[in-house]
């Protein structure tokens, strides 16, 4: 299949533009994203700024001093026909170590209630799925996880916390995510990780990038005590 015939261009400002492939978050169209930005990787645009993957698109910063978003368009084109259908490499495989419930995941039991489940069926539905990071924003550091199974989606909360502890693991529709430092979120709180998800004297500085499959694996509080700790 040619991928040009399933992307669409979109002049996001007077310099970038937005390469979208479809409008529905899948991991078809998130293996197109990533190939695009790999082919723009090891062979860049040169007026080109950065890229900026997403679910289902990828945003071109240029210089609009030396080139125009039809410049960019046509080299765009021109990479997506020599480029692979997928990205090249093995998606990394991340396990993130969680401590459900309690104070650690203050919204559990309502999210349970909710969906009619028992605190235990959540924790379990949730670690045993495996998670695709579709897009980082927000903060540095906070991947957008997905798909969360249907079973367990949840709704934002109505009033964000103002403050949401730095590891704490949320639910939000069919997102999941880790939050990278203390800052305001509306996410549903079902528990917490000891790790470090983003620390700016490290390389790379975010535990998770594009692509990475995550899996979540339940802990006790005195394993997240020694994870904290840096204990075996």
């Amino acid at each position: 299949m040619d991928p040009t015939n399933d992307a669409s261009f979109l002049r996001a400002s007077d310099q970038a533009l937005l390469v979208s492939f479809g409008e529905r978050i899948s991991l078809e169209s998130h293996q197109q994203v990533l190939a695009l930005a790999f082919a723009l990787q090891n062979k860049p645009i040169a007026a080109a700024v950065n890229l900026h993957p997403a679910y289902c698109s990828l945003l071109i910063r240029f210089d609009a001093c030396r080139a125009s978003h039809e410049d960019i368009e046509r080299e765009v084109l021109e990479r997506m026909t020599q480029a692979p259908a997928q990205a090249a490499g093995t998606p990394r495989e991340i396990e993130i170590p969680v401590c459900y419930g309690g104070d650690f995941g203050p919204d559990l039991e309502a999210l349970a209630q909710l969906r009619g489940l028992s605190r235990h069926d959540v924790i379990r539905i949730h670690s045993d799925a495996e998670y695709v990071a579709y897009f980082l924003g927000f903060v540095p550091g906070f991947a957008y996880l997905g798909t969360v199974p249907e079973a367990i989606e949840a709704p934002r909360l109505a009033s964000p916390r103002r403050r949401v502890e730095a590891g704490s693991v949320g639910i939000a529709g069919r997102q999941t995510a880790v939050y990278p430092c203390a800052v305001a979120g509306g996410w549903q709180l079902i528990g917490r990780t000891p790790l470090s998800m983003f620390r700016a004297d490290r390389e790379p500085m975010s535990l998770l990038g594009y692509g990475d499959r995550v899996r979540f694996r339940p802990i006790s509080h005195d394993e997240y005590a020694r994870i904290e700790q840096g204990g075996p």
